[in-house]
């Protein structure tokens, strides 16, 4: 069962940005998913380390305002391990979308910690890369 629950954690959490068919973004799930001294980290030239709030607030911002429309990001593969309360997931992924009025594609790659609470699997950290 635990595998499954982090399957859903997982989508859960990259379902959060997708604004498709003009469907808001549901960034603040990322505060339920995601401990609230979790850390999520941006890798590449921009090397960025944010807190969740940090994380959630800009991309609030972009996937209202306008600037990006129809992005949606999935998993393409992925490895996980499990060991008892704690767990471990790299993740490669693709992701789609309109930014300023130009399409664009992308991929990259994504590890996410877990730990088991008494709620459930939540987020403990996250990073990504993606492809230039």
């Amino acid at each position: 069962m635990s595998k499954t629950d982090i399957d859903a954690v997982t989508a859960e959490f990259f379902g959060a940005f997708d604004n498709r068919d003009g469907k808001a973004a549901d960034v603040d799930r990322i505060s339920r998913l995601v401990l609230p001294d979790g850390v999520i980290v941006k890798t590449g030239p921009e090397f960025t380390v944010y807190t969740v709030d940090e994380f959630i607030e800009p991309r609030r911002q972009l996937l209202a305002d306008g600037r990006l429309v129809e992005f949606s990001e999935w998993e393409t593969s992925e490895r996980t391990e499990i060991a008892g309360d704690i767990a471990s997931r790299f993740s490669e992924y693709s992701k789609s979308g309109i930014l300023d009025g130009r399409r664009f594609e992308g991929v990259g790659a994504k590890t996410i910690q877990f730990v088991r609470t008494s709620q459930g699997w939540r987020i403990t950290a996250v990073a990504w890369y993606d492809e230039p």
